[in-house]
C-alpha cells in the first residue's frame, strides 16, 4: 500500500467508525470507487484498533468505571451502577464475539462486496431514522438492565456485515429500547471497546504466528491516523448527537446506497 492509501483509509475509517454510517462499509467501498487493491482484513483491524485507543482517551473515566466495577463484581458486588455496567459491557460483548469466531471468515470471503452495502446502509438507515424519530426518550445509561444489554449486543454482532455500522446498529438499538441518544452513544461507544480488543488480538495473533509477512510500518501508521481522526469524530458526535439526531446520518446512507446503486448499475 502507499503511504496516500494508508493515510486516506485511516482517515475513512477514524471519521466513520463513531459516525453511524458504517466504517466497515466505507473501507470496502473507497478501494472500490477508487480501483485500489483491497487492503483486506488485517488492515482493518488495525485501524479499528486506532479507534480503540481513541475510546479508551476519551471515555478513560468511564473505562476507569468499568474496571472498579468488575472488581466489584468479583468482590460479590453486583448492585452499584459501576458493576451494574460492567455486567452490561460484559455480557453485551458475548453475542458479537461468538458470531465473530464463528462467521468473521465467511463474512470475509462473501460479504465484502459492493452490492451488500448497498442494502444494509439503506436498510438500517431507515431502521435507524425511524427509531430516532418515534421511539420514546426516557431512560437513561443508569437504569441499564441486563436485557438492554444482551438486545444491544446482538445487535452489535449484526455490525459483522459491512455496511451495518456498529455504532449506527448499537445506537438503533438503543434508541428502541427508549435510551436518550446521548446515552445510547455513550454505551455504544463502551460496548465497541471489548469487541475490538477481542478481533485485534485475534487477528494480530494470526499474523504474528503465520508464515503470511506482514507490513507492521504500514500499520502502525494506519493506527496512528485512525486514533486520532476517531478522538475528533467521538468528540463531535457526543457534543452535537443530542441537537442534529440521527436523521442527517440516516440521509447520508440513503444517498451513498443510491449513489453506489447507480455506479453498480
Amino acid at each position: 500500500m502507499t503511504t496516500v492509501q494508508i493515510v486516506v483509509l485511516a482517515i475513512v475509517q477514524g471519521l466513520t467508525e463513531f459516525l453511524p454510517i458504517s466504517s466497515s462499509g466505507h473501507l470496502v467501498l473507497v478501494p472500490f470507487l477508487v480501483e485500489w487493491t483491497d487492503q483486506g482484513l488485517a488492515f482493518d483491524v488495525a485501524v479499528h484498533f486506532g479507534s480503540l485507543l481513541a475510546v479508551v482517551i476519551f471515555f478513560r473515566d468511564d473505562i476507569a468505571g468499568l474496571i472498579r466495577g468488575g472488581l466489584q463484581i468479583l468482590g460479590g458486588d453486583l448492585q452499584s451502577p459501576q458493576a451494574n455496567m460492567a455486567l452490561g459491557i460484559g455480557l453485551g460483548t458475548i453475542p458479537a464475539a461468538a458470531a465473530g469466531l464463528l462467521f468473521a471468515g465467511w463474512i470475509e470471503q462473501n460479504l465484502r462486496d459492493p452490492s451488500v452495502i448497498v442494502y444494509t446502509l439503506a436498510g438500517y438507515g431507515i431502521l435507524m431514522a425511524l427509531a430516532d424519530r418515534y421511539a420514546r426518550r426516557d431512560r437513561a445509561i443508569t437504569q441499564l438492565r441486563i436485557r438492554d444489554a444482551l438486545i444491544i449486543g446482538m445487535a452489535q454482532a449484526l455490525a459483522l456485515v459491512p455496511g451495518t455500522s456498529r455504532s449506527g446498529v448499537t445506537i438503533t438499538a438503543g434508541r428502541l429500547l427508549g435510551f436518550e441518544r446521548q446515552d445510547a452513544a455513550r454505551f455504544s461507544f463502551l460496548l465497541s471497546a471489548p469487541v475490538i480488543l477481542l478481533a485485534t488480538v485475534y487477528k494480530g495473533g494470526e499474523m504474528v504466528l503465520g508464515d503470511t509477512p506482514v507490513a507492521w510500518d504500514e500499520l502502525a501508521l494506519g493506527v496512528l491516523v485512525s486514533a486520532v481522526v476517531a478522538y475528533i469524530s467521538i468528540e463531535f458526535f457526543m457534543r452535537f448527537v443530542t441537537r442534529i439526531g440521527l436523521a442527517p446520518f440516516a440521509i447520508y446512507r440513503l444517498a451513498l446506497a443510491a449513489l453506489l446503486l447507480y455506479v453498480l448499475a
